[in-house]
């Protein structure tokens, strides 16, 4: 298990000291942990080489390039990237224990705000208000990382679902998840993928493998 697990955080670490320098965004971000909130005034993200986030191909103009991937068990981080950029990653030490999310303005394609819905010692309240608040007009960005289920409620799995998710419904303790798609979302999203925790056929002993989707997430609903 471990060894495997090195490796991908060897793959993550090396790839980050391969990439262009900082660029700065004076987007801010938020971090729920429990009842504080740290406010980060300025917002570092990693341009990726290449084709944005490393698809096969370029998007067309009217869609944005996305790449998510869960975390690996409870030791590697998930990683986001949006539109070329990594917003979070485990090298990048900006994710955490439960919904790493990102937030874009679906207009502009500028990330609003990002962060982690802590299900460690965060509060099931924290998390569903934050959710809520969560305007029209946006993209919403998700990955799980360690065990997300401690403060996944019935109603956070429904506002979850009205985003246009189909598996939020179903996912356990220690399944990986990842999610795109949008407020009071009218169609079901395709960019949806999770691995469930199976003790028979898991990667790493107690966790199952990592998952990820990537693809181009249209620019108008």
């Amino acid at each position: 298990m471990f060894t495997k697990l090195r490796e991908i955080f060897l793959v993550n670490f090396l790839s980050y000291f391969t990439l262009s320098p900082y660029s700065l965004s004076k987007s801010m971000s938020f971090l729920i942990s429990g009842k504080d909130y740290f406010v980060y005034k300025e917002k570092q993200t990693t341009p990726v080489p290449g084709n944005k986030c490393s698809l096969e191909k370029n998007c067309p103009p009217d869609s944005f390039a996305v790449r998510i991937k869960s975390g690996a068990a409870n030791v590697v981080g998930p990683t986001i990237c949006f539109d070329g950029q990594n917003v979070m990653s485990h090298v990048m030490n900006n994710v955490g224990p439960g919904f790493n999310i990102v937030v874009v303005n679906r207009e502009t394609g500028t990330v609003d705000k990002f962060g982690y819905l802590n299900s460690k010692s965060g509060r099931s309240e924290d998390i569903i208000n934050y959710l809520k608040k969560i305007e029209p007009g946006r993209i919403v960005l998700l990955a799980t990382f360690d065990d997300v289920t401690p403060k996944l409620t019935d109603e956070i799995r429904d506002v979850l679902e009205s985003m246009g998710s189909t598996l939020i419904k179903t996912v356990k303790s220690k399944d990986n998840w990842v999610f795109a798609g949008t407020p009071g979302a009218a169609e079901k999203s395709p960019f949806e993928k999770m691995t469930v925790n199976d003790l028979e056929k898991n990667m790493y002993k107690d966790w199952p493998e990592v998952v990820e989707i990537s693809g181009c997430f249209p620019k108008n609903s």
